[in-house]
Parts: C-alpha cells; sequence; structure tokens
C-alpha cells in the first residue's frame, strides 16, 4: 500500500498506474488530495470553487479511462460543469450554474479524471495574473508575494504545489504558458482547434484561445492531449490529425532539430537578465543533445500586431460579456466588472464588424509571414515572459489611467502571443531557477500541427534536466 502522503510527489500517469494495478482506491486519491487542498489553499488561494462532494461521489464509481481515479482541477472558464458555478472571474457571473458539461469536460470526464473544483483566474482571462476582485489574488507557491502569472494562474499554483498532479487552462496570448513559467511546472499550448471549445462556442476569441492543461510531467501532457483532442460534431474547423498517439512521442528520438533562438524581444522592449540567461542554457543545452542551434531573430512589424491583436481580443471580450448578458438576463454594468475589463468592453463595442474582421486577416497575414520562417528551422527557443514573477498588485490599474495593468502586461509578453495568432503549438518548459530561488521558464514553438517534435524534444530536456524534485516552499 502507498502511503497518502506520497501521493502528492507522483504524476498523473503514476497514480493513474496505482488505481490499475489496485494498489490504490480513486476514492483515496481524491480525499489525500482534498487535504492538501484543505491545509494549503488558504496559503495560495489556487482553488476557488470546491466540487469535493461531486468529486467523492465520482471516485466510488470506479472511473475508466487511462487517467482512471486521478483528481483534477479545472480553470474556471471554458469548462462548463452542470451544476457547478462558472464565474470566469467575474461578479457579473458569481451566480451562474450551467446545466450541462462542455465537450471537454465530457472528455476529461471519459478518462477517468475527477474534478475536485474550479481554480482562480483574471477576470475574463483579460490579464497576466491570477488576481481577480472576486476571489481575491492568488499567490506563487515559491514567493507568494509573487504573481502566479495568467490567466490560468490557479491551475498553475495547484500543480506547482502539488494539490493535484495536473490542471485544466487555457490560452489566447499565452494564458497556460505564462502561470506554467511563473509556477516552474510544464505548460503546452495545442495548435489550434486541437481540442474542442463547444458546444457553447466554436472557438475561443476568434480562434487565439485554445485549452489543455498545466502538468508536473511532460508524458502527462501528451497522453491528455490524446484524451482530449479531435474535432466535436458541428466544429467550423479542426487541427491537423497526429501520425500517431502523442504519448508515443515521450521518448523518441527527435533526431537533429534545427533550433533558432533569440533572447530579442520582437518589440523592442528589455528582457530581463535572467530571462536572457535561461534562454541562452537552454540554447547550450540543446546543442549538447545534438541539436543545431544558431542565434536569429524573428522579424515582425510589432505595431501592426499589437493594433490588430488590441482590436481582437477586445472586440472577442465584448461578444464574450454581450453573450453572458444573455445567458444570465443580466444587462452589463460598470459596477460588476473590474476597470481593465470594463474598459476593454467598451473598447470592444466601439469597433464595427469590419474593423474586426480587417484586425483578424491582418493577423492571419501576419501568420503567413511566420510559418516562412519556419520553412528554415524546426523550433523557435525564447523567453517565456521578459521578466521572473512579478510582485503582486503589479497589474493593478490607476485612477487615471483603467488599461495600465494593459501597459504593463504589454512589456512582460512579448513572445507568446505569436502562437496564438498562428495557431502554432508552444510550450513553457521550466528549465532554470534564479537566485531568488524564482522559476524562469524558456518557450518552445514549433510549426503548425506539430505537437509530435515538442513533446519529443520535451521528454529529451526532462531527462537531461529533471525538474520534478524542485519543491516550492508552498508544497505537500
Amino acid at each position: 500500500m502507498v502511503k497518502t502522503d506520497a501521493f502528492a510527489s507522483l504524476d498523473a500517469t503514476e497514480q493513474a498506474k496505482l488505481v490499475r494495478k489496485r494498489k490504490v482506491k480513486p476514492i483515496e486519491l481524491v480525499d489525500a488530495a482534498i487535504e492538501r487542498i484543505e491545509r494549503l489553499n488558504p496559503i495560495i488561494n489556487a482553488v476557488v470553487t470546491p466540487m469535493f462532494e461531486q468529486a467523492r461521489a465520482a471516485a466510488k464509481k470506479v472511473p475508466k479511462g487511462p487517467f482512471a481515479g486521478v483528481p483534477f482541477l479545472l480553470k474556471d472558464i471554458g469548462a462548463s460543469y452542470a451544476g457547478v458555478r462558472m464565474t470566469i472571474g467575474s461578479a457579473f457571473l458569481r451566480n451562474y450554474v450551467p446545466d450541462h458539461d462542455s465537450e471537454l469536460v465530457t472528455r476529461l470526464k471519459r478518462s477517468g479524471l475527477i474534478m475536485l473544483g474550479k481554480t482562480n483566474m483574471s477576470e475574463f482571462g483579460i490579464m497576466i495574473t491570477a488576481e481577480p476582485r472576486l476571489f481575491g489574488a492568488c499567490r506563487n507557491p515559491w514567493n507568494t508575494k509573487r504573481s502566479t502569472g495568467g490567466s490560468s494562474g490557479g491551475s498553475a499554483a495547484a500543480v506547482a504545489a502539488g494539490l493535484v498532479p495536473m490542471a485544466h487552462g487555457s490560452d489566447g496570448g499565452g494564458s497556460i504558458r505564462i502561470p506554467a513559467a511563473c509556477c516552474g511546472v510544464f505548460g503546452l499550448k495545442p495548435t489550434r482547434a486541437r481540442t474542442p471549445s463547444g458546444p457553447d462556442r466554436s472557438e475561443g476569441w476568434g480562434g487565439l484561445a485554445v485549452q489543455h492543461a498545466l502538468t508536473r510531467s511532460v508524458r502527462d501532457s501528451a497522453a491528455l492531449v490524446d484524451a482530449t483532442a479531435g474535432p466535436d460534431i458541428g466544429d467550423p474547423y479542426w487541427a491537423p490529425p497526429p501520425a500517431r498517439p502523442f504519448i508515443n512521442e515521450v521518448g523518441a528520438d527527435p533526431g537533429r532539430l534545427r533550433i533558432a533562438f533569440t533572447a530579442v524581444a520582437p518589440t523592442g522592449v528589455p528582457v530581463h537578465a535572467d530571462c536572457v540567461m535561461a534562454v541562452r542554457e537552454a540554447a547550450t543545452l540543446c546543442s549538447d543533445l545534438g541539436h543545431q542551434v544558431t542565434e536569429a531573430t524573428l522579424t515582425v512589424d510589432a505595431e501592426r500586431i499589437t493594433q490588430a491583436f488590441v482590436t481582437a481580443v477586445s472586440s472577442s471580450v465584448a461578444s464574450v460579456i454581450d453573450e453572458c448578458a444573455q445567458l444570465t438576463g443580466q444587462n452589463p454594468a460598470q459596477e460588476y466588472f473590474e476597470p481593465v475589463t470594463w474598459a476593454m468592453y467598451e473598447m470592444g463595442r466601439q469597433h464595427r464588424a469590419p474593423a474586426y474582421l480587417l484586425a483578424v486577416e491582418e493577423l492571419r497575414r501576419i501568420a503567413r509571414d511566420i510559418a516562412r520562417f519556419f520553412l528554415n528551422y524546426d523550433i523557435w527557443l525564447t523567453p517565456t515572459l521578459t521578466e521572473p514573477p512579478v510582485p503582486l498588485g503589479s497589474f493593478d490599474p490607476t485612477p487615471e489611467n483603467p488599461l495600465q495593468g494593459l501597459l504593463r502586461t504589454s512589456s512582460l509578453m512579448p513572445f507568446t502571443p505569436v502562437c496564438n495568432f498562428t495557431g502554432q503549438p508552444g510550450m513553457s518548459v521550466p528549465l532554470f531557477w534564479n537566485a531568488d530561488g524564482l522559476p524562469i521558464g524558456t518557450q518552445f514553438v514549433a510549426r503548425f500541427g506539430d505537437e509530435a517534435t515538442l513533446f519529443r524534444l520535451a521528454a529529451q530536456l526532462e531527462e537531461a534536466r529533471p525538474w520534478a524534485n524542485r519543491k516550492p516552499p508552498v508544497s505537500a
């Protein structure tokens, strides 16, 4: 029999293996995870809506699937769970309870995962931190005065602290990769439409957003994509099917990859020395592993990208809020929203339909230019963020400027949004910790549809420089 306190150090694959071999029961895994949440969540505020009763009931049914009996957490957006509130981090939706499961949740359940609750996030997923006014700040397990990153900050903190081995996330501009970098866990943003968004939406943020998870291990991420990927009925488009299951790529020889690396931000903002060092160490590690590594800068028109991206995102935010108003029968009013959300809503409502469509087309033209860069390279290696995890409160608005937080955001995340408007897969890998003991993620980007190369490389990096044995001060 495995001791209960040992579960926290096991990834989802290993926990599921114990269940299959009947060394533990699902209810034991669930109860142990609930105990960890009750003990540590008051410190980090990662879980905002517990689902303990539902979890215990599900565990008693002996679920099937590759992750049978493994505890899991859902980000509080994009993952409707019948009978459980979904707030999207906003007071506007504090009482909204969906009456159905989203397709992704259906597939997560089918894989055997047991949902223990919903995780903290920024309101409507706008900011790259998890400090919503509704629930209060989620705190980084490595330093509770620092941001977890966002918007999937609660999920990243929960995995880093060992509450669960993996947790749901979504990524519309870096919202899986950024908190993965800040919390020292693995975060993959899949190819556009790799996982389903239905039945409530055909796509997230006009195709910018995609859902997956934050995980402790590479193999968990690969196996979870296998369990959840593929088109749903009525999807407008879907990602190219893989040649074989992604789990088979973990441990496979990646060959000699052509890797371009840079620590120069495409927008020209400065990059912290720790983030530069992390990229250069990653480049050296890749070279030592036999890859062809070249320093090369991806040239883009930063002003064009920024204008188009802001137009597309603000329009999407406005449409989502209007949709939520229809669902709940409420009228959007400034009092329900944080200053940055309301400012984005007003900005989005000012855009006419032609302006939105022009912005989308502009992003797609830029995506074609970037695709040509990948004719010469297999992987693009960059910092995930331009700075180490920042102090909580860094994104607070000022009375004079409700968009002050967004200005701060733009200086931190010039690298991650590229994947969202190209649709390419990208991952943040925890290979470096700075002198203050804070994790610094590095981003690897592959061609559209080529998660296979990322998983092969990630497994190689994980073996060469393991990170699972690193535990933050707040952990189980």
